[in-house]
């Protein structure tokens, strides 16, 4: 019934972001990479850099296979900053890139340096170090003035930052929801302004399938395979590739959540003896402590022959999050795709757990338990910081004078105030009705959300 074969068709992207600055930091060309230009340094239209003293560097030895952004950089040896102009105020997503490549007697795994977007400390004592490949950091910054302001700053005299290429694009209006709903395992509660928050991108994972490149998502996001994460038995779940259409909205503004690429593949538990098996399929991925997280579950029934067939709970950190889901009374038809914003506290043990499961409605020789994609983002804390206890204010003041390590617990004193006035500003309203699911356009109208109860009163 279900098709198994791998999609061969490409997923062009449709949006056209009002603000697009894709800049090759460190080159004297432009570099294009998968149809996107990224303009150099010498471009007049290349964004105002206001510096002391930088450095352009190019690897004089570079791969054959590897990507041009990612062959030249900029070296900022004292605080510098890029100032990028906004259009149109709202969400922007932010993507820095960092390749550690040795030229000219200086090997960039040696720097040490921090970040920081429109105000928030997006890095702190960040170094590459010996990793072959890039890194890609990922942020959404909420913009409401006419320029995005981005950072580098020394972790101390005699150090120096590096970047080697920076995008600053409008994000889609659909992409961040403003209100999540706050799991903590006492009481319901919507978690209210995200939107203002600053999110770090920490993992987005293509569940069952195969990785997802910028070049195949609509709005250029990378999605990894889920194998590493899952931590149930292969025994219990079983992968699931699609092979027909999924239900967007004409338009198809549902793709920029999510790509077909991540619909079209879902993991899923099935019965076959006829007896609902009693188990979870679990992720568990690691976090860093002390800062909440927005979790977002992307789902779409390619599993059921016809609807009706499929129920299951959704946990988060062990709490029951959502109970009795029926993916058919939320869509009306299969292969639907929709997503719920979950928010929740780290458990202090590092580490974050999705599942999905049976409950007393399964079906025997139905489906037990599906999912399609997880994403996961950190949250600013009450700082300010997406990098520790400091903010961005004494993290310019604090240079040169040495490491910005010692001054931390002065730095935790005099952000106190800063602190408290985020903390009042932090709008968590209760409710007591059921989730309202974030639900993307499809092609039914009249979806009645009042199925299935939000329970989080216990642990799994």
């Amino acid at each position: 019934i279900l098709t198994f074969s791998l999609l061969s068709t490409l997923s062009f992207s449709s949006f056209s972001p009002t603000d697009n600055h894709l800049i090759s930091c460190g080159s004297t060309v432009d570099t294009t990479v998968d149809y996107r230009r990224f303009i150099s340094a010498s471009n007049p239209n290349s964004p105002l850099l206001s510096s002391a003293k930088t450095i352009p560097l190019t690897n004089q030895s570079p791969s054959p296979y590897s990507i041009q952004i990612y062959n030249s950089a900029r070296i900022f040896k004292k605080p510098s900053k890029y100032a990028f102009e906004i259009k149109e105020p709202g969400t922007h997503m932010v993507r820095l890139h960092f390749h550690a490549f040795f030229s000219s007697n200086l090997d960039l795994s040696d720097a040490q340096f921090h970040v920081l977007v429109n105000g928030y400390v997006a890095l702190s004592n960040f170094s590459v170090g010996k990793v072959r490949d890039f890194v890609v950091k990922e942020y959404f910054i909420w913009a409401d003035s006419d320029k995005i302001v981005i950072n580098f700053v020394p972790a101390k005299k005699g150090n120096y930052g590096f970047v080697n290429a920076i995008e600053v694009i409008s994000a889609p209006k659909d992409l961040i929801a403003d209100v999540g709903f706050l799991v903590n395992g006492n009481k319901d509660e919507k978690f209210v302004g995200l939107t203002k928050q600053a999110l770090e991108t920490v993992h987005r994972i293509n569940v069952g399938g195969p990785k997802v490149t910028p070049f195949n998502d609509t709005v250029w996001r990378t999605w990894i395979p889920d194998h590493e994460f899952l931590k149930s038995s292969n025994d219990l779940s079983k992968r699931m590739y699609f092979g027909g259409r999924i239900h967007y909205q004409i338009g198809g503004a549902s793709r920029e959540v999510g790509p077909d690429f991540v619909y079209k593949t879902a993991r899923v538990i099935t019965n076959t003896n006829g007896s609902v098996l009693n188990v979870n399929m679990t992720w568990e991925f690691p976090v860093d402590e002390g800062y909440k997280y927005l979790v977002r579950m992307h789902f779409c029934d390619i599993a059921s022959i016809s609807l009706g067939l499929i129920h299951f709970n959704v946990y988060v950190n062990g709490y029951l999050a959502y109970e009795d889901l029926d993916l058919s009374s939320i869509t009306y038809t299969l292969a639907s795709p929709f997503y719920v914003d979950f928010v929740v506290d780290d458990d202090s043990s590092g580490v974050l757990r999705v599942s999905v499961g049976p409950t007393n409605k399964t079906m025997a020789y139905g489906v037990d338990g599906i999912l399609n994609g997880v994403e996961i983002m950190k949250m600013n804390n009450s700082m300010g910081s997406l990098g520790g206890k400091i903010c961005a204010g004494m993290v310019l003041k604090s240079w040169p004078r040495g490491n910005i390590g010692v001054l931390v617990p002065f730095v935790a004193g005099l952000c106190l105030l800063l602190s408290l006035a985020l903390v009042m500003h932090r709008r968590t309203v209760g409710m007591r009705n059921p989730v309202s699911w974030s639900k993307l356009p499809t092609e039914v109208p009249g979806v009645d959300l009042n199925h299935g109860n939000l329970h989080l009163s216990g642990k799994a």
